[in-house]
């Protein structure tokens, strides 16, 4: 089950590039995802879009989702890019048609919605073959940066979660702080 979300008032600390990189990069963002340029992808758990920014750029739209509108003001405030639509929606109850998107991505957001409810969601709006990449705090972390270990999942039971909801895990990577997981709608 997930745990809690961001402390929105903290925002800015989102945005600290040298830190986020250091753990996901955008080239590797965008490789795991694997788009094409005519793909709508969602971004779950998309924060001030600092990696849906990236991601923006590589395809033809992006829904930001987050739970908290705070998030989103702060995002607006940024400056959102064209092809990204605002969604303030839970995973476990995302508003878009079955099997709408090709792809979706989490960038160490997995751990706040992981639940059967959100993954269900995740397989019922990804297309057949559409890609879901998760990058998120492994439980075999230190805990100096990101969320408490506690509240971490390790790569094995992410893995073993997206294969009960159908998923087809093709790449499987652990950091010293970080897992990525590229999975692939059945």
């Amino acid at each position: 089950m997930g745990y809690h979300t961001f402390d929105a008032d903290r925002a800015d600390k989102l945005e600290d590039a040298q830190q986020r990189y250091r753990f996901l990069s955008a080239e590797e963002l965008r490789w795991a995802l694997s788009a094409n340029r005519d793909d709508t992808v969602a971004d779950l758990g998309s924060g001030t879009g600092f990696y849906t920014d990236d991601v923006a750029s590589a395809v033809d739209h992006v829904y930001a989702v987050d739970i908290q509108e705070a998030m989103h003001d702060y995002y607006r405030e940024k400056g959102v890019p064209d092809n990204v639509d605002l969604v303030t929606s839970a995973v476990d109850d995302l508003p878009f048609d079955t099997a709408g998107l090709d792809g979706a991505f989490s960038t160490m957001t997995y751990h706040e919605f992981a639940s059967d409810g959100a993954l269900n969601e995740v397989a019922r709006v990804l297309k057949s073959g559409g890609t879901f990449a998760v990058a998120d705090w492994a439980a075999s972390g230190s805990g100096h940066s990101g969320p408490p270990v506690d509240e971490r999942f390790s790569a094995d039971e992410a893995t073993d979660a997206l294969r009960q909801h159908e998923f087809t895990v093709e790449f499987a990577a652990v950091r010293p702080e970080t897992f990525l997981l590229v999975a692939s709608a059945e």
